[in-house]
């Protein structure tokens, strides 16, 4: 299901603190999207100073998501007036060695400019340690926003399931009493042709064994165009739905193995017809089926 969260971390002041008493904090922002699909797909973009956090954070959004494309960015913020990173004297040497070891066993890579050193110096600051803690509790509420959001798309789902489940009733319903008539159709149908068959021999008489096959024959073709145990298990299915619906949870392939059951009865009523209006029903029933699977997919 479809989702947006987005938050940003307080200015750090504790209640009746003045700024200027309290060092700044880099300050932390969490969006979180959440697209759907069939299965959970997470991605993160984060500071490379936390992505040691990352295993936690993809944790901590499994416990609460099933599906769906989840993306999750956290941008840091730097207070005004931050300075840039001065690295130490031990720590340039160190750089150097470690530039002139590579050098001798690869000539060709080349020499580390002002920016790399600036970036290895940031990645040395206390930037993690200082915001890990901060991290996991707005990453929490972020979480819980979502899941509200997503809460709101499911209630819109569900809102438009029962109506589809309804309207597959209704057309259940109109199909119903045509099954008979139908049946009756066909089965006299074919006796009419049998006997106009029979009328161009030249006795222009059956006999009693060839009257009893056609009957065998006619009763045997009436069985297979019977669409009355479609109906019946096509009505099961939507019991089913409405109960899995009902009761709310991890439903989400119970749901998609329901849909295609209902895809399979509507198929196969709409093989079996040999009236327009059972057609047009059949038809129409895959219409809505087809939108509730495009759903469907997306539900936890």
């Amino acid at each position: 299901m479809t989702g947006y969260a987005s938050l940003q971390s307080g200015d750090g002041l504790a209640q009746g603190e003045e700024p200027s008493r309290l060092p700044q904090k880099p300050r932390l922002a969490i969006e979180l999207r959440s697209v759907n699909g069939r299965f959970l797909d997470l991605s993160f973009r984060l500071p490379d100073e936390l992505r040691l956090a990352e295993p936690s954070l993809r944790e901590r959004l499994g416990r609460h998501l099933k599906r769906g494309k989840v993306e999750m960015r956290v941008s840091v913020e730097q207070p005004a007036g931050q300075h840039v990173p001065e690295p130490s004297d031990e720590l340039l040497a160190s750089m150097a060695a470690l530039q002139d070891r590579i050098q001798n066993h690869l000539p060709s890579a080349g020499a580390l400019t002002v920016s790399d050193v600036l970036r290895w110096s940031a990645g040395t600051s206390t930037l993690a340690h200082d915001c890990l803690g901060e991290l996991e509790s707005l990453a929490a509420a972020a979480i819980s926003a979502l899941m509200t959001a997503r809460e709101r798309e499911g209630a819109r789902l569900t809102t438009m399931l029962r109506e589809r489940i309804e309207e597959l009733r209704s057309l259940a319903e109109r199909a119903q009493p045509l099954v008979p008539v139908l049946v009756e159709q066909q089965r006299q149908r074919f006796l009419d042709r049998w006997k106009e068959a029979m009328s161009l021999a030249p006795d222009n008489t059956a006999p009693q064994s060839a009257q009893d096959r056609a009957m065998t024959e006619a009763t045997a073709f009436a069985i297979r165009i019977d669409v009355a145990e479609e109906l019946t298990r096509l009505r099961s299915h939507l019991d089913e739905l409405e109960h899995l619906i009902q009761r709310g949870g991890d439903i989400g392939k119970r749901l998609d193995f329901l849909i295609q059951e209902l895809h399979r009865e509507a198929n196969t009523m709409g093989s079996k017809s040999t009236a327009l209006e059972m057609t047009r029903i059949s038809v129409d029933m895959k219409v809505l089926i087809e939108q509730m699977r495009e759903q469907v997919q997306n539900i936890e």
